[in-house]
C-alpha cells in the first residue's frame, strides 16, 4: 500500500497518509491512457469547422457560355469547383466529434494515470487547501513551500472559488474538484496536489 507524507500549506510534514493500492499501486496501461486522452481530446473538440460546396457559393446562376461552338471546354456554372471562387469537393461541414468510452475503461484509465504520479513520487497531500482571498500571490507561496514546482494540479474535494480564481493566472497551474478529475490533466501537470478529503473522494468514487 503507497504511503506519502501529509503536509500542511506551509510544507512543514504533519504526518502520514496511506493510499489505496487499487486504485494509486494498479497497473500501469499506457495504452488505455492513450485511448481516453484520445477520447477527452475528441470530445472536447468543437466541430464547426465548415465549407461551402457549389450550392452554397454566391453567384453561378447563368451558364457561362453556349454549349456547343465555342472551342471551350462546356461549363455549366462558374462556381464548379474546378473553377476559381467556385464551391469545394468534400469540404468540412459542422459535426460532432464525441464519442463515449465504457466507464470501466475511464475508470481504470484514473486508476492507472494515479499510479504512475504515485510510482514516480509526484503527489503531494495537503491536510487543508483553502485561500482567504483569491490572490495568486498567496497561493505561488503555498506551492514554493511544498517545492511543487511550476507545473501543478490542485484537487480539492468540492469547487474552491478563491483557489480557481487565484490559478487561472498561472498557465502551468490548474484547480478543479475531485469529481472532475480526468486523465488528460494528470498527464498535463507534472505534481498532483491533493488534499486529504479529496483522496478519499476518490477511493470513495474509484
Amino acid at each position: 500500500m503507497p504511503t506519502v507524507g501529509l503536509y500542511n500549506i506551509h510544507g512543514i510534514r504533519v504526518g502520514e497518509i496511506a493510499l489505496s493500492d487499487r486504485i494509486f499501486g494498479a497497473e500501469i496501461n499506457r495504452a488505455l491512457l492513450h485511448e481516453v486522452v484520445t477520447n477527452f481530446l475528441a470530445n472536447r473538440r468543437q466541430g464547426t469547422a465548415s465549407t461551402k460546396t457549389r450550392g452554397e457559393v454566391r453567384g453561378g446562376g447563368r451558364k457561362p457560355w453556349r454549349q456547343k461552338g465555342t472551342g471551350r471546354a462546356r461549363a455549366g456554372s462558374i462556381r464548379s469547383p474546378i473553377w476559381r471562387g467556385g464551391g469545394i469537393v468534400f469540404g468540412p461541414k459542422p459535426r460532432d466529434y464525441g464519442y463515449r468510452l465504457p466507464k470501466k475503461m475511464r475508470r481504470s484509465a484514473l486508476c492507472s494515470a494515479l499510479s504512475a504520479k504515485a510510482k514516480n513520487d509526484q503527489i503531494i497531500v495537503l491536510d487543508e487547501l483553502k485561500l482567504g482571498e483569491p490572490r495568486t500571490k498567496n497561493l505561488l507561496a503555498i506551492l514554493d513551500a511544498l517545492r511543487a514546482g511550476d507545473s501543478a494540479l490542485l484537487v480539492t474535494k468540492e469547487p474552491e472559488t478563491n483557489l480557481v480564481l487565484a490559478s487561472r493566472n498561472l498557465p502551468e497551474v490548474k484547480s478543479l474538484p475531485a469529481q472532475d478529475l480526468n486523465v488528460y490533466d494528470l498527464l498535463r501537470y507534472d505534481k498532483l496536489v491533493l488534499t486529504k478529503e479529496a483522496v478519499s473522494r476518490i477511493e470513495e468514487v474509484l
